[in-house]
């Protein structure tokens, strides 16, 4: 079973023109084409914390929906991160991953039927703090090892890690792979892989890009990554 997952941190759907443009990045969506994306920056950071990407233009204009996790009423996720799925993905379960933060931070999980198989998703964006970071991967990693069932994970998001090794990777063990999709931040000139993707032994990786077109140079300050995964049948 082939599986594609993406990370994306929107930047609240402004763009390198200053311009909030929600059709645009939902545009960029369905360039990437996965069938799993975790959205970092997707809520307005302040007031209401109203979604930048209207649940109704989600709807019409790509074939995802929400993990359904709303903690404030016009949020779609947790501290702007958001799980989105094709329409055909069963949402078993989710919830909010609880973090040690001082600044707005967070990480959600899904618990996904895909091809008749269960698949555990996170999205996370972790903090600019280097030791912050560490202890919000291993309130990860005990989160994941914590649930009932034990299932093939794939972690992805915004770790702001500049680091290509040590840093954070020190909290993942052997039985991790962080994946290097390439530089993805800032989006004109990227000279950082602040954007990554960590999976678990059970997936056998295909192919890993960074999504650079027209749209997304200008739709946010990050570019999406991606990856193709290959789960073999039980």
């Amino acid at each position: 079973m082939e599986v594609t997952f993406a990370s994306y941190n929107i930047h609240k759907a402004v763009g390198l023109d200053r311009k909030r443009d929600s059709d645009r990045i939902l545009a960029i969506l369905n360039e990437v084409g996965a069938d799993v994306v975790a959205l970092q920056e997707a809520d307005r950071r302040f007031g209401r914390r109203m979604a930048v990407l209207p649940l109704e233009a989600i709807h019409e204009r790509t074939p995802y929906k929400p993990v359904p996790l709303t903690m404030k009423p016009d949020s779609l996720g947790w501290h702007g991160n958001v799980l989105l799925v094709r329409r055909d993905i069963e949402i078993l379960e989710a919830a909010a991953v609880p973090l040690p933060v001082l600044e707005p931070r967070g990480a959600v999980r899904a618990d996904l039927a895909i091809g008749g198989q269960r698949v555990r998703v996170i999205g996370m964006h972790l903090d600019l703090s280097g030791l912050r970071r560490r202890h919000q991967v291993s309130s990860v990693l005990d989160h994941v090892a914590s649930c009932e069932a034990h299932y093939p994970a794939v972690l992805m998001g915004d770790l702001n890690e500049w680091a290509t090794r040590g840093g954070c990777f020190r909290s993942f063990d052997s039985s991790w792979r962080v994946l290097a999709p390439g530089r993805s931040f800032p989006s004109r000139r990227p000279v950082a892989q602040l954007d990554r993707i960590i999976i678990s032994p059970e997936w056998e990786l295909l192919e890993t890009r960074v999504h650079h077109s027209a749209l997304a140079a200008k739709g946010s300050d990050h570019l999406p990554i991606r990856a193709s995964l290959l789960l073999p049948k039980k």
